[in-house]
């Protein structure tokens, strides 16, 4: 009985439980599901905002764009007005231009036609007074040949034959007697003008050579000027551009160099290092300088001097300071200064002679080598150089005219110009005047100097030992050692092919840096 009663109650309990277990359940699962409804609702609220502010960002970004597109298309726009505006103006102008130039080819147009008419009409005249010129000389000439009895044809005939023969035995006669009366008088005047003028014309003359020997007090300064394993010697050289030969020769220093004013340079610096007694690189170098200086003052005294002795006067200071820069020129192994004072008096001398101004004639024979002073780097004839210079610095017409044509450079407008022609060839004609070897050696030397510089880096050149080596001292910021070696390589090239010389050339290329402090 008491598994009747227990059966029933495990029953009972069993679905008491089971009941209570769903009901649980369903508490359980709706209480999830509310949960679930509301993460879902956070999450689409989260979502919404979420895109809101992308939407917002977005929209910022697309404003930003269109703003920036807005301002460049502005830009552009302006520009483009800006063009056409400018176009615009061009248009106006040219068209304003065009109307104004239309209007000028009316009015021409229309004189021009009334020129026509004109012309026509006149024309019209000529033609009407031509016929009746030709009846009158018809009727003229059949009247004629009834009283000659001759035809037109034969009286022409006869008449040229006659005064064709007559012409010609005339114009013979009077052209042999001109002739024979002018080659007996011009030969004997200008044998007079010539004579007076080379007698009255007597300076001394000296050919320039390219040596200066400098006496020294003792054998001991030239060690002094060779200086330490050579220092000082090598200083001189790279300051004056002249070879200083120290040999066996008894208290003598030889100075070589083509230029007559660098050896002059050369030696009167030489000569004030032994007097002072200090000689190294930094006192030579000094001393050079000055004595450049000294001698650009000297040009000035040379120049006066000149004009002294020719008795001129009024000459402007550049001009003077060029004429006595001529002291240190040659020309064909003549000193220029001496060669020009000789042709200026041998122009004198011909200008009076000949009734003209002599001072005109001396002015221009004086200045007419001017041109020769002229730095190298200048191209151009001497004559049109001087022709330059003297109309710079307000020459007379007649001295500018004689300067340039002396050459035939330019056309002569005066006698004195043929005076001062003939004066310099008097002067560089007579013997002993010039001598040619000297000259093509300087221009041998100059061209040797102007190759070696138009390299890049180049500073100085030198041209030196009679034109057996050439030193280039080069910019030290500008060539290294490498391309110091390779330059003087280049240099030797560049001189076998532009040059012929006997021998060979050395090509030294020197790049030295110095450093200067001052100890106070």
């Amino acid at each position: 009985m008491d598994l009747y009663i227990l059966i029933p109650l495990i029953v009972f309990l069993c679905v008491t439980l089971f009941f209570l277990g769903w009901m649980l359940n369903s508490q359980v699962g709706k209480s999830s599901i509310s949960s679930s409804e509301e993460r879902a609702k956070k999450i689409i609220q989260d979502a919404e905002k979420e895109s809101v502010n992308i939407k917002r960002e977005k929209l910022l970004e697309v404003k930003d764009e269109w703003y920036k597109k807005k301002q460049n298309f502005d830009q552009e726009v302006s520009q483009k007005k800006n063009q056409v505006q400018n176009y615009e103006k061009q248009i106006k102008t040219r068209e304003e231009t065009l109307e104004k130039k239309l209007e000028v080819y009316i009015k021409k147009e229309k004189t021009l036609l009334e020129n026509e008419k004109e012309l026509s009409r006149h024309l019209t005249e000529a033609e009407k007074k031509n016929l009746q010129l030709d009846t009158v000389i018809t009727e003229q000439n059949i009247r004629l040949e009834r009283t000659a009895g001759l035809t037109r044809d034969e009286a022409k005939k006869m008449l040229i034959e006659n005064l064709s023969n007559e012409a010609k035995a005339e114009a013979a006669q009077s052209i042999k007697n001109i002739r024979d009366q002018a080659k007996a008088e011009c030969k004997k005047e200008a044998q007079k003008i010539i004579v007076q003028a080379i007698q009255r014309s007597a300076a001394d003359h000296s050919v320039e050579t390219t040596v200066s020997v400098v006496q020294i007090q003792n054998e001991e300064m030239k060690g002094r000027i060779i200086g330490k394993e050579g220092r000082n010697i090598r200083a001189f050289e790279a300051a004056t551009g002249v070879d200083v030969i120290v040999d066996d020769t008894p208290e003598a220093v030889i100075l070589s160099a083509f230029d007559p004013f660098r050896r002059e340079v050369a030696k009167v610096s030489i000569e004030k290092l032994m007097a002072d007694g200090r000689i190294h690189p930094a006192r030579i170098e000094e001393v050079v300088e000055k004595v450049k200086e000294e001698l650009d003052d000297r040009f000035i005294e040379d120049g006066e001097n000149a004009l002294v002795e020719l008795g001129l006067h009024g000459m402007h200071k550049e001009l003077i300071k060029l004429v006595g820069k001529m002291k240190y020129r040659s020309s064909y192994g003549q000193n220029l200064l001496q060669h020009s004072i000789e042709v200026a008096m041998l122009a004198g001398i011909i200008a009076a002679e000949l009734g003209l101004d002599p001072t005109y004639a001396k002015r221009g024979a004086l200045l007419h080598d001017i041109g020769k002073t002229v730095e190298k780097g200048v191209e151009g004839p001497h004559a049109l150089l001087g022709w330059e210079i003297t109309k710079k610095y307000n020459e007379h017409p007649i001295v500018v005219n004689a300067v340039g044509s002396h050459h035939d450079d330019i056309e002569m407008e005066h006698p004195v110009a043929a005076i001062v022609q003939a004066a310099d060839s008097i002067s560089g004609s007579r013997p002993g005047a010039r001598r040619e070897p000297l000259e093509g050696y300087v221009k041998r030397l100059e061209k040797l100097e102007a190759i070696a510089k138009s390299f890049e880096g180049v500073a100085k050149t030198y041209a030196i030992q009679a034109g057996r080596e050439v030193r280039v001292v080069v910019e030290h910021e500008k060539i290294d050692d490498v391309t110091a070696d390779r330059l003087a390589q280049e240099i030797a090239g560049k001189i076998q092919e532009e040059m012929e010389y006997p021998g060979q050339i050395k090509v030294v290329v020197i790049r030295e840096v110095r450093k200067i402090a001052f100890a106070k």
